[in-house]
């Protein structure tokens, strides 16, 4: 019988967003293909440090430990190497003693064909390109920043962070207030405040974490989330209403109203931090692991319609009734 993903998270991520393979990057960048291929496999049994979604990624796949016979998550390693310079990846896997075992190299092929091949709800890279594909394709997609070199991770606790608008909801609202200022978009909130938002990008990663939730009492939760927008009164109400209307409940909300993100995300915790500006993303990443959601088309703009972003989860509880061609190689190293 064939493997089933449906009913869980999937995670699909580039071995440069696991392991700290940035020396190997620059080798790739500054020698070439050969001097590339030829370092991996010099080295490929050497250790690899954890990369900027290493400690999510442990923390996710501990969950499948916590209900008996239930696999929640699954990872996938997504990566343009080649399946010979891949092995030093999957030798680090082993090492770090993760349970990853399902993996597409595609020798430089660009990679987003192969995302809904793999049921992808989530494709984290640290390319920029393959996590644009992957949002114009109508997968949930974010761009890695360097994580901060003495984050600690919580223990028992999964703790994700999102912004709001063009990540967990459309860009509209964005829109507006970048064509029109604060003043038309508070004005349009306010006639608005009752009218669901439409889902962004990653809103169907909040809908999966929330099925997830559901599975343990609130006491016994392993996974918190928190939504860390710039909005705030009277914005705030309609972010309210989406998620009621989502029948979707986060366990914290900030209201910052353009204070700076990254105190707060420090004191929550964050395992990751999404958000669509670069320079928000910038500086959460000094303090928590942080991702970019790039916008559809690369750009702020007017399309309402999008692809779902990913596939629908079938309820857990129903689950649980059922037990590089060179030219081509640019981003290989990821």
């Amino acid at each position: 019988m064939a493997y089933d993903l449906s009913g869980m998270l999937v995670i699909g991520i580039s071995s440069r967003a696991l392991f700290d393979l940035e020396h190997e990057n620059a080798i790739f960048d500054n020698e070439g293909v050969e001097a590339y291929t030829a370092y991996q496999r010099e080295h490929e049994n050497d250790p690899l440090l954890p990369g900027t979604a290493f400690p999510l990624v442990k923390a996710l796949l501990k969950l499948n430990h916590l209900i008996p016979g239930r696999r929640l998550v699954e990872v996938v390693v997504i990566s343009r190497n080649t399946p010979d310079t891949g092995l030093r990846a999957f030798n680090a896997i082993e090492a770090h003693k993760l349970d990853i075992s399902r993996a597409a190299f595609t020798g430089g092929e660009p990679i987003v064909h192969y995302l809904e091949a793999f049921k992808i709800d989530l494709f984290l890279s640290r390319d920029q390109d393959d996590v644009q594909d992957a949002i114009d394709g109508g997968v949930a997609a974010a761009q890695l920043y360097t994580a901060p070199t003495n984050y600690i991770p919580p223990e028992n606790q999964i703790r994700i962070a999102f912004d709001g608008d063009a990540v967990l909801f459309s860009p509209e609202s964005e829109r507006i207030y970048a064509e029109k200022g604060l003043e038309a978009f508070v004005r349009h909130e306010q006639r608005h405040r009752n009218k669901a938002m439409k889902e962004g990008p990653l809103a169907k990663l909040l809908f999966a974490l929330s099925e997830i939730q559901k599975q343990f009492t609130p006491a016994t939760c392993p996974v918190r989330i928190a939504i860390v927008t710039a909005r705030n009164s009277p914005a705030h109400k309609r972010v309210i209403h989406t998620l009621r209307t989502w029948n979707v409940t986060v366990d914290e909300a900030f209201f910052l109203g353009g204070l700076p993100k990254a105190d707060v995300l420090h004191a929550f915790g964050a395992h990751m931090f999404f958000d669509d500006q670069e320079g928000h993303v910038q500086l959460a990443s000094a303090v928590v692991p942080s991702g970019r959601v790039p916008y559809e088309g690369g750009a702020l703009s007017g399309r309402t319609t999008r692809k779902p972003a990913v596939k629908a989860l079938a309820a857990f509880a129903d689950k649980a009734e059922s037990s590089d061609s060179n030219a081509s190689l640019e981003a290989s190293k990821t």
